[in-house]
């Protein structure tokens, strides 16, 4: 029996140096990147997703990075069917696909090859939730949600109403809860994946120079002009980094306490992240490049 071909999946928190670390396989062993970045997808969020530099996007090819507008809808099921058929072009070019990213859910999709339910949404639905929200705040939802399915809180950004309302309509639609929802299929890889541990202070660290780059390099700017062309209310821009900019150009707060929200709730989505890879015992950590050399030619590849 033929056994699946090979790609190599690395994975990790925000800022802990997993591109840098794919890029330096890819380059090495004649590989490509296909993102596994639920941000990264979309054009013109470049500064606050941390997407690639060009010198990196020059020296290999990446994959899955702006393919869509900030307005345009973008669901797991569709990042599979992308991801896959781009790994498929890889290996048929006789290169090294590498699935990089720190978004779980894409990459168990492709990894595990999730079936996802296709559940429509639901108009007067959401209309309800929304108006729960500005009632009674984002968090009595979040803890609705996470009442009827525990397992949300690896999955869901607690501060991203979008995620949380989709979570709660189809669970509430299919009476089933939103963590079961998703079946794996037979694999269509065989995956070696490496997971990137580094100290929490050193993450923490890390996180506080990249955002503080970020700041440097325009990220108030590249929020203002995503605002003036698609509105301050797109689906979005709930994501962390853009949503507190947001807030500051509404004068809601200042840009310091921006800078400080930003800080926690990447720290807090770092947690997040981390508590998902941890439930999957196939993932083998390291702590730099020459421990994940080791384990990609103990491997094989």
């Amino acid at each position: 029996m033929k056994r699946p071909p090979k790609i190599l999946v690395v994975i990790g928190p925000t800022a802990s140096g997993k591109s840098d670390l794919a890029v330096k396989i890819a380059k090495k062993f004649n590989g490509e990147i296909v993102s596994a970045d639920s941000r990264q997808v979309y054009r013109g969020m470049d500064i606050g997703t941390a997407k690639p530099s060009k010198k990196e996007m020059t020296a290999v090819e990446h994959h899955l990075i702006d393919i869509r507008d900030p307005d345009q809808d973008y669901s797991a099921g569709q990042y599979k069917k992308d991801a896959v058929g781009a790994i498929d072009r890889i290996i048929k070019s006789g290169k090294l696909p590498i699935l990089v990213g720190g978004t779980g859910l894409y990459v168990d999709a492709v990894v595990k090859n999730l079936e996802f339910p296709e559940i429509k949404e639901d108009k007067k639905l959401r209309a309800r939730l929304e108006e729960e929200i500005n009632e009674n705040g984002l968090g009595y939802v979040f803890k609705r949600l996470v009442n009827l399915d525990p397992e949300a809180v690896y999955i869901v950004d607690p501060k991203n109403p979008r995620r949380i309302i989709r979570a709660l309509e189809i669970a509430l639609l299919s009476s089933k809860r939103f963590s079961e929802q998703r079946r794996s299929g037979k694999p269509f890889y065989n995956a070696l994946e490496i997971g990137i541990n580094l100290p929490s202070e050193l993450l923490k660290r890390r996180i506080a120079k990249r955002i503080k780059q970020m700041i440097k390099e325009g990220l108030v700017e590249e929020v203002k002009n995503l605002v003036k062309k698609h509105g301050p209310d797109c689906k979005v821009f709930d994501a962390i980094g853009y949503r507190e900019i947001i807030d500051y150009l509404k004068e809601k707060i200042s840009l310091s306490e921006a800078i400080e929200q930003i800080n926690k709730n990447t720290r807090q989505y770092a947690k997040r992240q981390m508590a998902w890879f941890r439930r999957n015992q196939e993932i083998k950590w390291v702590k730099n490049y020459k421990e994940a050399l080791l384990l990609f030619r103990r491997a094989g590849f």
